[in-house]
Parts: C-alpha cells; sequence; structure tokens
C-alpha cells in the first residue's frame, strides 16, 4: 500500500502561484511514477502532468504546459506541481497518484484525497 496526502491547495487571484506537494508513504517511493490530476466541478478527471520514478521524464496537459511543473524529491518521498500564470479555469480538486507504471492515463493505482485550488477572476 502507498498513502498519499496532497497539500498547499488554496485560493489565489488570478496570475499568481501555488506549490502542491503530494507525501507519500509506505512502499518504497522511487518504485513508482506519479502523477496530477484535477477533477472541476461538473467535470471528468483529467490529466495534468506525470513524472517518471527518475524524475527523468516529464509531461504536462497542453493546458498546463509552461505554466505548471512537476517535480519530485525521492529523498522526502514528496511530489510537487508548481502552478504559475493560474487561470480560473485551473480550479478543481487536485489529486495525485501513484503507479509502476509512468502514464498519462487516470489508471494510477493510489490516490490521495484531494487538495482544493480556487483562482478568483
Amino acid at each position: 500500500q502507498v498513502q498519499l496526502q496532497e497539500s498547499g491547495g488554496g485560493l489565489v487571484h488570478t496570475g499568481g502561484s501555488l506549490r502542491l506537494s503530494c507525501a507519500a508513504s509506505g512502499r518504497t517511493f522511487s518504485d513508482y511514477a506519479m502523477g496530477w490530476f484535477r477533477q472541476a466541478p461538473g467535470k471528468e478527471r483529467e490529466f495534468v502532468a506525470a513524472i517518471s520514478w527518475s524524475g527523468l521524464r516529464t509531461v504536462h496537459a497542453d493546458s498546463v504546459k509552461g505554466r505548471f511543473t512537476i517535480s519530485r524529491d525521492n529523498a522526502k518521498n514528496t511530489v510537487y506541481l508548481q502552478m504559475n500564470s493560474l487561470k480560473p479555469e485551473d480550479t478543481a480538486v487536485y489529486y495525485c497518484a501513484a503507479d509502476p507504471t509512468y502514464s498519462t492515463s487516470s489508471f494510477y493505482e493510489y490516490w490521495g484525497q484531494g487538495t482544493q485550488v480556487t483562482v478568483s477572476s
């Protein structure tokens, strides 16, 4: 089992920044690729970013490319999502997820409970 706990969400104005963190516990963190997903009210969960176990490979959704950056610190068992130039359409609950396979799909094995990000216009 892998337990994931997100933090860092909150309310920010358009153009502002937030950094989300996801702390993992349980199995060996570096065995897992990590992903960030989000779900806005009335919408399906969507992929935001993913990072391989080593951190050498990353991928970001087109909607956040150039504004968001995923990173990880295996020594701290933590994955981050740096979010800059935030827009109202970024408002959603953000989830981190872990899986042995590096992927942009939503078929991750372990999920956190989510953290709310609200961007006011």
